[in-house]
């Protein structure tokens, strides 16, 4: 996935269609003419609706996700770091930087105010579960899931950006895990909320190569989890 600052995103249908070849037609136009304020008012709509009537709140999700995500990153050497990932173009160093960036700016967008200056703080794994605690705050704050968020696709609901979140951290975490060899089994429930989401959102338009790829087929018998990396473009 792109970092933070190059993401564009578009959703799916909550009742389980596949996402409309016409409507990502006239997202790509809009943003082809320079007419970015439309696209993102479209695109928000379309991102409402995988949320409706989805079991699992995103909190929920970010409070499974987030601790493993520290454990995997807790004691990363030099060597670990510099190991590449299945996520395109990424060393596990990479990712550390996307994530604790992400996880910055976001935090600030859930609260509605500004980031915190981590300007200085070179040491990623221990900024880590620092940004990732941040980010938790943020997404738990007063109002953030109903909050309109300033995100890198435009003005976009809260819930559903969470939900996003929750997708890129539990991809990320089998990234980290698989490059270094450590074990990595998150809630059966979260892989399946996440996969379910992420199959509605994720378009054709998405599988740049940068921000998802063509997805792939998992290997017979893959556990859920890989086969949901392996829908996001991971080769698994």
């Amino acid at each position: 996935m792109r970092p933070p600052g190059e993401l564009t995103e578009d959703f799916g249908m909550s009742d389980g269609r596949q996402p409309d070849p016409m409507l990502d037609e006239e997202l790509t136009r809009l943003i082809q003419q320079g007419r970015d304020r439309e696209a993102a008012v479209l695109a928000s709509d379309r991102l409402a609706a995988p949320t409706r009537g989805a079991f699992m709140d995103p909190r929920t999700q970010l409070d499974e996700i987030l601790p493993m995500l520290n454990q995997l990153t807790g004691s990363l050497s030099d060597a670990q770091l510099d190991a590449p990932t299945a996520c395109s173009k990424f060393a596990v160093r990479d990712i550390l930087e996307h994530m604790i960036g992400g996880a910055t700016m976001f935090a600030g967008a859930f609260r509605g105010a500004a980031p915190v200056d981590r300007t200085g703080e070179t040491d990623l794994v221990a900024v880590f579960p620092t940004a990732m605690a941040d980010l938790r705050q943020g997404v738990n704050s007063p109002g953030a899931l109903e909050r309109t968020i300033a995100s890198p696709l435009g003005e976009v609901p809260g819930e559903v950006f969470a939900r996003f979140v929750a997708l890129d951290g539990l991809v990320h975490g089998w990234d980290i895990a698989t490059a270094t060899g450590q074990p990595y089994e998150p809630p059966a429930a979260v892989v399946a909320e996440v996969d379910a989401f992420a199959r509605q959102a994720i378009s054709e338009a998405m599988r740049d190569g940068d921000t998802f790829a063509a997805p792939v087929d998992a290997p017979a018998g893959a556990s859920p989890l890989v086969q949901l990396v392996a829908f996001t473009g991971r080769q698994v």
